[in-house]
């Protein structure tokens, strides 16, 4: 009867675990708009276009979130997300830029200027965490790394209290840890500049 017990609360807890992680594939969403639950907007000046597409490459057929404008920051957030300790993770490819051709994550975020970000970028061929205090981005800490365009990579944060870990590709690429968003906040996407970059597969989750 303690086994069975054990093991019933090992499910229990699983299934707990499994109900706090949610994935978006932006699939049963109409095209040529952004996706209804999100705010599409930008960090700074310019245009930022985010709109839902087919592409045939997709990871999760057939659709994708694509990112066309042209804006300092261009960021896309969903409304109902509050994570103070958990993880966001995507898949992204960068198409084009001439100044940018860069895919992020964005968490803990207060409002379209205040918030945590890692980048991956096919220009520079780095990955790349920031903060963005009161619009102004200050990177803390980079690694070299093949960021190819065209080719669909994974982008993960993990965060816990001050600690950030950021995985590319499936392999650990920045450990960080900082003090300035410490509440929960919420969770999207963020390119640079003239960056055109397709979403897929937004998955995200708490401790």
């Amino acid at each position: 009867m303690k086994v069975l017990a054990v093991l019933l609360a090992a499910t229990v807890l699983e299934v707990a675990f499994q109900q706090e992680k949610m994935l978006i594939n932006f699939d049963n969403v109409s095209i040529g708009s952004a996706p209804s639950g999100w705010t599409a907007t930008l960090t700074g000046s310019g245009n930022a276009k985010w709109t839902v597409e087919k592409d045939d490459t997709a990871p999760s057929k057939p659709n994708v979130l694509k990112q066309s404008g042209v804006a300092t920051f261009p960021i896309c957030f969903k409304n109902d997300t509050n994570l103070k300790d958990g993880f966001v993770e995507v898949k992204f490819k960068p198409i084009s830029g001439k100044e940018d051709q860069a895919g992020g994550l964005i968490w803990r975020l207060k409002d379209a200027n205040n918030y945590y970000v890692a980048r991956a970028n096919a220009l520079e061929d780095n990955v790349t965490i920031y903060h963005t205090i009161n619009g102004k981005r200050t990177e803390k800490k980079h690694t070299g790394t093949k960021v190819a365009p065209n080719v669909w990579h994974s982008l993960r944060v993990d965060f816990q209290g001050n600690h950030f870990v950021v995985t590319y590709d499936g392999k650990k690429a920045i450990e960080w840890d900082d003090d300035t968003f410490k509440d929960a906040g919420r969770v999207g996407v963020w390119t640079k500049a003239d960056s055109v970059t397709l979403f897929d597969d937004f998955t995200y989750g708490s401790n």
